[in-house]
């Protein structure tokens, strides 16, 4: 290997033809300076706009994002106090309906019962002039008894009875 090295520096200096490949030189330190001097541009003109743009877009997005989750955090939250009210309400009316459905049975109760004791007194009253209407009967058809036996007994035999 050492071999081939030589042949190719041998190579090299041929081609040169004499001369060194790389002069270092004043025009070394000018290109020097003029990268630093293009790097410092570049930096203030380009870099640093640019790596303040990432910033502010990150910030942006940043500020977004935390916006959104106060912004879905809020929404749970109103959403959690309208759910809570809500099931407040339908207590609240199914109390009401319960309230309701307990005057309404009372007062069928007191209806019913209030037309129960009216129709026994009814029946009662009913029941007693029955009674009496057949005492009446009874009294006046049981004089009459014996002479309606024998007119019916007559009638049915074809003859007199005694």
């Amino acid at each position: 290997m050492p071999q081939e090295f030589m042949e190719q520096t041998t190579l090299v200096s041929i081609a040169a033809g004499g001369h060194p490949l790389i002069d270092i030189d004043l025009t070394a330190v000018v290109q020097f300076v003029l990268f630093l001097i293009l790097m410092f541009v570049s930096n203030k003109l380009l870099f640093q706009p640019y790596l303040a743009l990432r910033e502010r877009r990150r910030a942006g997005i940043e500020g977004a994002r935390a916006e959104a989750e106060a912004m879905t955090a809020t929404a749970d939250a109103k959403l959690a106090d309208y759910e809570k009210q809500l099931a407040i309400a339908r207590n609240r009316a199914n109390e009401e309906g319960r309230k309701i459905r307990a005057e309404a049975a009372a007062h069928e109760r007191d209806v019913t019962d209030k037309a129960r004791t009216t129709s026994q007194a009814a029946t009662a009253q009913a029941q007693t002039k029955m009674r009496a209407d057949t005492e009446a009967a009874r009294g006046q058809l049981l004089p009459q008894a014996d002479a309606i036996a024998a007119r019916i007994a007559s009638k049915l035999l074809g003859r007199e009875v005694a």
